[in-house]
This record gives C-alpha cells, sequence and structure tokens, in this order.
C-alpha cells in the first residue's frame, strides 16, 4: 500500500507542476515574445511513479520558429505570442483528471487502512 501512495503522492506533485506551467502559459498569452513551455514528465526512481524532468519550450506553432531558429519572412517575433490556448486547455484539464484520479488513489488508501485498523480493534 506505501508504493501505491507514493506513487499516488508523485503524480499529484508532478501534475501541480504540469498545471502551473499550463497557467502561467495562459498567463502570458498576450505577452509580446513570449515562448510556451511545457512540463516533460519521466518514470520515476526504480521505475515507480512520475516525475518532472524538465520544464521546456513547447514546439512552436505552424510559421514561428523553433527558440534560437530564424523567423519566417515577415514574421515579427517581438510581437508575437506562441501560446496555443486550446493546447494549454487540454493539458490542464488532462493534469486535473489525473490529479484527481491520483487523490481517488490515496482516498481509498485510506479507507482500506481504517478498516483494517477497525478489524484489528
Amino acid at each position: 500500500m506505501t508504493d501505491a501512495l507514493s506513487i499516488a503522492q508523485s503524480a499529484l506533485s508532478a501534475m501541480g507542476t504540469t498545471m502551473a506551467v499550463a497557467a502561467n502559459n495562459v498567463a502570458n498569452a498576450a505577452t509580446d515574445g513570449y515562448r510556451s513551455r511545457e512540463a516533460r514528465l519521466e518514470t520515476g526512481p526504480d521505475g515507480q511513479g512520475v516525475r518532472v524532468a524538465d520544464i521546456a519550450p513547447d514546439a512552436p506553432p505552424a510559421g514561428l520558429p523553433a527558440e534560437g531558429g530564424p523567423a519566417r519572412p515577415g514574421v515579427d517575433l517581438a510581437a508575437v505570442s506562441d501560446v496555443d490556448l486550446a493546447g494549454q486547455v487540454v493539458s490542464m484539464t488532462l493534469a486535473s483528471r489525473t490529479f484527481e484520479a491520483n487523490a481517488a488513489v490515496i482516498r481509498t488508501a485510506d479507507d482500506m487502512a481504517g478498516t483494517l485498523l477497525d478489524l484489528r480493534i
């Protein structure tokens, strides 16, 4: 049961970071020259759980270069934000649902521990 709790806790932490990154992107959507970021996830230690590997530039939408790349002719990067609001909504929804599912795992483990203790008394 401890493994399930630590795995769920690692997912809660990773999804919290994912949600914060997406919220930052949405907050800066109208900021000239802002480059969208994404939280990249990886498997946790010993192959269990999940953790944030890094927070890196998101893939740019069509027509915009990757960070540091040459601009398409006629595109003023200083006046363009590359935040895809629809993509951010999807990212936030996924993080929210994953957070809910892992919170349910923790509640279930708590209920099971309570039932086990009740049986022992």
